[in-house]
């Protein structure tokens, strides 16, 4: 028998809960995803791992104009000073500030295979090499006159700074992308001399707006170059509150052939889309037969892009052929952005394009502040080092003198000249050739410099105008670093006003043909080839009946609402074929097996639907609001068990009055104004009901009057309504003569 062993330490067992243990974990977790990982740093543009990239590859004096290092070196000091992670995540990041498809403005120059816009990766780091490019000398300069704060690396051994002094404005210039615990961050690359230009009116303005800024900063440049197709008033509005998105496009041409042919030439393609799974892709379509214009597609790429498209046939219009490529490939991609970053190094928050560049421009001063502080620090310390070598000039014969007899000589000359301590050891360790006379001419005039770059610098610390001033002039010479004129600096992506589409085009971009679409009542739908005129023919399964039967086209959308109130939305180009009985409809969409089709019909853009349940309950709903874009569906109509979803009816635009029946066979007509438009909810009363629920409903003209079928199929029309006009919710009374047993108006 086993003894049981008390718990080590004195016996005392402190008692946590589970979920505030667990609370506490994940929020020490999250925090640590944020703030040391996902996000960047709005001051220099950087996550963590860049940062300690960079600050290695400074302490490795890998300058631009120095030879390149091993990545394998650079990846091992980063790891075993500062980033204790996993070595392909470091080099990961390295290949990606390598990469001139994937940085706008690289920070590593790279030498070696660093990976191809196809999607191929890089080669290992013990084969490839690196240096830091221009920009990366930018982002780091002044980082030695203490312009930053620096932290303990990981274990306390080495110092690691906390931002960089970042004079290029590398979180717009270069984007950056993360996704953190609880909120992400994407913000697309952008025209450096663009973002300069923003700054420095920002400077001449505090007080701009961002609709001033964005029509400095048109929009993102993304390195592959392609063109941008939203409106102003769409990229206003996302660079006003940090979040929205744009739309990238191609950049094609056509390329006239022998004998009338052509074909489409594609030469740029959207920002961190891979070239290699596109054209896969545009090949799985075209084998799916989803791209009728396309006959085929092949890649003549060498260092540039040369992506080749040729028509099925000559009369295809290009624009039609491509318009059709965007909408169903990659060709067309929507970059998002949410420029969620950590404020002040520490604060996550979504920022507007000003915030982004106040921010900024605030950094550029406090590091101007210190680096200024620095510098008179400096030049104070060698002012008292001058003074002691003056006084030993003028004292040259009595220095010596001490120097050769006292055993002491440091004590003597502090004494007999009143020097300091930083003073005397100056002179004491000053070299016999610096004696001579033009050296003291030397020391004077170095001296009189340096008293006039201290009075200059002192000013600057008291004028803020001044301060500005100078961060202007250090921003100017950044723009013209990189200024459109150069080739890195030249603006590669355009803009474009967005589409227009006409409903030929529309038609052309689709195979539009007739169909009949068939649903039984136990729900097994199939769509029919052409206008079935004749119905009776249909067959279906044993036990099943017909439910319902229309027309439409494979271009349409095929809208199913169910007993639970929820909304499905098919593609009547996707419906299973008309031989057999069809497939249930519940492989199509998320039908729970209680529930019931209660209509099926041809989605029509702007058209009304009255909706209700067996209580009685319902609004009008526009059919817009009612698509479902998954297999969920969209719940429009709220019910709870045991009432369900009844009712849905079209609504005309000249229909004014409604007419509900009751299974207890009691009609009520009233006014249309009278049932509220929403799009989602249980609505309002329409009959009430000592016992059972509503049977059918109908919306009309009140001079054309109420039409029904009854039994025989013949059509009855009543245009006197008087004695069942009333208000919404009445309990109503029995309908006209000849009305259904069934109380459904058909």
């Amino acid at each position: 028998m086993s003894k049981h062993v008390p718990p080590p330490g004195n016996g005392n067992i402190d008692r946590i809960e589970l979920k505030d243990a667990l609370e506490e974990r994940y929020l020490a977790y999250a925090l640590s995803t944020i703030m040391h990982r996902a996000l960047p740093d709005v001051r220099d543009g950087l996550k963590p791992v860049h940062r300690r990239l960079l600050h290695v590859m400074r302490q490795l004096r890998l300058d631009p104009n120095t030879a390149f290092k091993k990545s394998a070196k650079i990846v091992g000091d980063v790891m075993g000073g500062f980033h204790p992670h996993g070595d392909q995540s470091i080099y990961d990041a390295l290949v990606r500030l390598a990469q001139d498809f994937a940085s706008r403005y690289p920070l590593v120059d790279g030498q070696g295979n660093f990976g191809n816009i196809d999607g191929d990766s890089a080669a290992a780091y013990r084969y490839t090499e690196a240096r830091m490019t221009e920009v990366a000398r930018l982002l780091l300069e002044g980082l030695d006159e203490e312009t930053v704060d620096f932290r303990p690396n990981y274990d306390g051994s080495l110092q690691e700074p906390v931002v960089l002094p970042g004079a290029f404005p590398n979180l717009l210039a270069n984007g950056s992308s993360g996704i953190a615990v609880g909120m992400a961050t994407s913000i697309p690359p952008h025209n450096a001399a663009e973002v300069c230009d923003a700054a420095l009116h920002l400077i001449k303005y505090p007080n701009a707006g961002v609709e001033k800024l964005a029509q400095i900063v048109a929009g993102p440049d993304f390195p592959t170059g392609g063109i941008i197709v939203d409106d102003r008033a769409s990229i206003v509005e996302a660079y006003k509150s940090g979040k929205g998105g744009f739309r990238v496009r191609a950049r094609w041409e056509r390329e006239d052939l022998d004998r009338g042919a052509w074909q489409i030439v594609i030469t740029e393609i959207p920002y961190q889309v891979q070239k290699g799974r596109l054209i896969e892709k545009i090949a799985e379509l075209m084998a799916a037969k989803k791209l009728p214009l396309l006959g085929d597609v092949r890649d003549e790429s060498a260092e540039d892009i040369r992506v080749v498209l040729e028509p099925k046939s000559r009369t295809v219009d290009p624009a039609v052929l491509m318009e059709s490529m965007f909408r169903n490939t990659e060709l067309e991609s929507r970059f998002p952005l949410n420029m969620n970053v950590l404020s002040g190094g520490k604060v996550p928050k979504v920022m507007s394009l000003k915030d982004v560049l106040r921010e900024w421009l605030d950094h550029r001063k406090d590091v101007l502040i210190r680096r200024t502080g620095f510098r008179l620090g400096e030049i104070a310390r060698r002012l008292e080092v001058l003074a002691g070598y003056l006084i030993a000039y003028l004292n040259l014969d009595e220095v010596i003198r001490i120097i050769r007899e006292e055993d002491e000589p440091k004590p003597a000359l502090m004494k007999r000249f009143t020097l300091t301590d930083v003073q005397a050891e100056a002179i004491l360790n000053m070299r016999l050739r610096a004696l001579r006379k033009l050296e003291e001419m030397e020391i004077k005039t170095e001296h009189s410099k340096l008293v006039k770059e201290q009075a200059g610098l002192k000013k600057l610390l008291k004028s803020e105008d001044d301060q500005w001033a100078t961060i202007a002039a250090e921003i100017k010479d950044v723009k013209e670093k990189f200024s459109k004129r150069t080739p890195l600096g030249r603006r590669r992506t355009d803009f474009a006003e967005p589409p227009e589409l006409d409903s030929d085009l529309e038609e052309a971009l689709s195979e539009k043909e007739p169909i009949t679409v068939v649903c039984s009542d136990k729900g097994w739908i199939r769509a029919m080839k052409g206008h079935l005129e004749d119905f009776s023919s249909l067959a279906y399964k044993e036990g099943d009946k017909q439910g319902f039967v229309f027309h439409a086209e494979t271009t349409d959308k095929i809208m199913l609402f169910a007993s639970s109130g929820k909304f499905f939305t098919l593609d009547g180009g996707r419906l299973p074929g008309g031989r057999g009985h069809g497939e249930p409809v519940r492989l199509m969409a998320d039908l729970d097996a209680a529930d019931s089709i209660v209509a099926l019909f041809v989605f029509k853009l702007g058209a009304k639907r009255l909706v209700a349940s067996t209580e009685g309950d319902g609004f009008i709903v526009s059919e817009d609001e009612c698509v479902a874009t998954t297999r969920k569906g969209k719940q429009v109509l709220n019910v709870k068990a045991p009432v369900e979803a009844k009712v849905c009816v079209p609504v005309s635009d000249t229909a004014d009055m409604i007419a509900t029946i009751g299974e207890n066979r009691k009609m009520i007509v009233f006014a249309r104004s009278e049932v509220p438009e929403m799009t989602r909810g249980k609505g309002v009363r329409l009959q009430k009901f000592k016992d059972g629920g509503l049977s059918d409903a109908r919306a009309f003209n009140k001079k054309e009057g109420v039409t029904w079928i009854d039994a025989s199929g013949r059509t009855w029309n009543v245009t006197d309504l008087r004695e069942w006009i009333g208000e919404r919710a009445q309990a109503g009374r029995l309908p006209p003569k000849g009305f259904p047993r069934n109380n459904r108006f058909g």
